[in-house]
């Protein structure tokens, strides 16, 4: 799952991405708010933690010129203590959830969690797939109630496919949600991923739908 933090001042904007990353996030950051229109406007992401008060363009402007583009990415802002008429303009303006700052790591990690699980249609931290499961709040995964062992890229795979059970995903989709904006990218290693994981996981949990990509088939 892929988060872009919006976030002028460089010390929190830097504890942010690693909080994110360290709970499996891939994430990009960005600064200002025009570069942060522009990444919304052209990049895929799971979720935006967006702050109001940006350089060469505010927050508010940059999520209604979002909104207005038909751009549906769930949004948490972030606002001033005790600044209540921000939280409204955000909320109007088309935020899905907003934190008052200072806020402790994990209430944001819930929040986002939360943000992305309503966006797949998810009501429960603990996402089921016949005998798999994937918790949210500790990226932990288990068969038959067995811990299983993933790396990053695995566990940002599964947990896409997870919260999106039943569709099919294309390489190109699932390339856009598991890395960050400056990685090398490359689509080809969604098939070693794939591969990987139905080596750890029941092996027809993962259908390939040869020439359009991938769905995670959830038993009948």
């Amino acid at each position: 799952m892929r988060v872009l933090v919006v976030e002028d001042e460089p010390t929190l904007a830097g504890q942010l991405q690693a909080s994110l990353m360290q709970a499996g996030y891939a994430v990009d950051v960005s600064g200002n708010g025009r570069e942060a229109l522009f990444l919304g406007e052209t990049e895929s992401y799971d979720a935006v933690i967006l702050d109001l008060g940006l350089p060469q363009m505010d927050g508010l402007s940059v999520l209604r010129r979002w909104r207005a583009m038909g751009r549906t990415q769930p949004v948490l802002i972030l606002t001033a203590r005790d600044n209540w008429s921000e939280k409204v303009a955000g909320i109007d303006a088309g935020a899905d959830d907003y934190l008052t700052k200072p806020f402790h790591p994990e209430e944001l990690l819930a929040r986002v969690r939360a943000l992305i699980r309503r966006a797949g249609g998810q009501a429960s931290t603990r996402l089921a797939c016949g005998p798999v499961e994937l918790d949210t709040r500790s990226s932990r995964v288990t068969v038959d109630g067995q811990a299983v062992t993933l790396t990053s890229h695995e566990y940002r795979v599964l947990a896409y496919l997870m919260h999106h059970p039943d569709r099919l995903i294309s390489r190109t989709e699932l390339t856009e949600h598991i890395y960050a904006q400056d990685f090398d990218r490359d689509s080809n290693t969604i098939e070693v991923f794939i591969g990987r994981l139905r080596k750890k996981l029941p092996q027809d949990l993962i259908e390939t739908v040869r020439g359009l990509g991938y769905r995670l088939r959830v038993p009948s």
